[in-house]
């Protein structure tokens, strides 16, 4: 039975009361879970993501969908919910200067300090579908971070678990591989052919150094080392500034002492966390462990 579009409650018309409100309970959800700040202009964006999510779940209202993700035993819905409000775009070697500065500046301390017999930490942080380790790794081989007998791992999270599954098996269509040079195609990945036909597949040498696992930044985090360097780009765009806040002070504690936090272009520290840090390069600061605010 078909529905005409002036019946339809999924079809986009102007917000009536009742369904703004729907939206406001459901954009509080957001922030609740991920830290997601989604403001009143932003509910027809809200609207938009969400109605081919209740099609696939055969839903007819938004109203409806609130109450399915409201149930505090269906963390599944939850989790799907998160991952259709948060975009996965990505490309390898996305704002080229930081992996430049990875290589040229953070490199050398990186190697010294493998020579010196300690081990050297990268997170990525909301790595998405896994362009942006791959393409650190790739840095990192490319430029001799990595050293024989070297201890060098990056952690990649994602509060999707989707791209997190996907990231993990490093392989990518032709259309997924935007950025990537094909000096860097050729040495590091490798063809293949399968049921949706060439793809390429990160080598095992570069996926041997990544470990992906899931993770909500506004949870407890199970890492109990320190990071030299922490990757958090085009992420904290999505919280409202005392998630942010809160995110600073946090990345602050578990990096080492002249460890480097990297951001999104459109991306910058807040007092208090900023005086903790020195500016060395376009969103790329350098923490300064004596200037750590109490």
């Amino acid at each position: 039975m078909s529905i005409s579009a002036s019946r339809n409650p999924l079809t986009r018309t102007p917000l009536a009361h009742q369904q703004t409100e729907t939206f406001r309970k459901l954009a509080d959800i957001a922030r609740q879970e991920a830290g997601l700040s989604i403001e009143p202009q932003k509910f027809a964006m809200l609207q938009t993501r969400l109605t081919t999510r209740l099609r696939r779940l055969g839903l007819s209202s938004f109203e409806d969908y609130l109450a399915l993700v409201s149930d505090a035993t269906d963390a599944t819905e939850r989790g799907e919910f998160i991952s259709v409000l948060t975009t996965n775009v990505s490309s390898f070697f996305r704002e080229p200067h930081h992996f430049s500065a990875l290589a040229k500046d953070i490199g050398p301390a990186l190697v010294a300090k493998q020579e010196r017999g300690d081990r050297v930490r990268i997170w990525s942080a909301g790595c998405s579908n896994g362009q942006e380790p791959l393409s650190i790794a790739m840095t990192l081989i490319d430029h001799g971070v990595v050293r024989p007998n070297g201890d060098v791992k990056i952690l990649a999270t994602d509060i999707d678990p989707n791209v997190i599954r996907f990231a993990a098996s490093g392989t990518y269509p032709d259309r997924m591989i935007s950025g990537l040079p094909p000096q860097n195609r050729d040495r590091f990945f490798d063809q293949v052919t399968g049921e949706d036909g060439v793809s390429w597949r990160a080598s095992k040498s570069v996926r041997d150094l990544i470990s992906y696992r899931e993770l909500n930044l506004l949870s407890p985090w199970p890492m109990t080392g320190k990071f030299d360097v922490i990757f958090c780009r085009n992420v904290v765009i999505y919280f409202d500034q005392d998630t942010q806040d809160q995110l600073w002070e946090r990345f602050t504690k578990i990096l080492t002492d002249d460890g480097h936090l990297i951001l999104g272009h459109s991306e910058r520290l807040s007092e208090p966390a900023v005086l903790a840090f020195h500016t060395s390069g376009t969103t790329t600061y350098r923490h300064v462990a004596s200037a750590t605010p109490e």
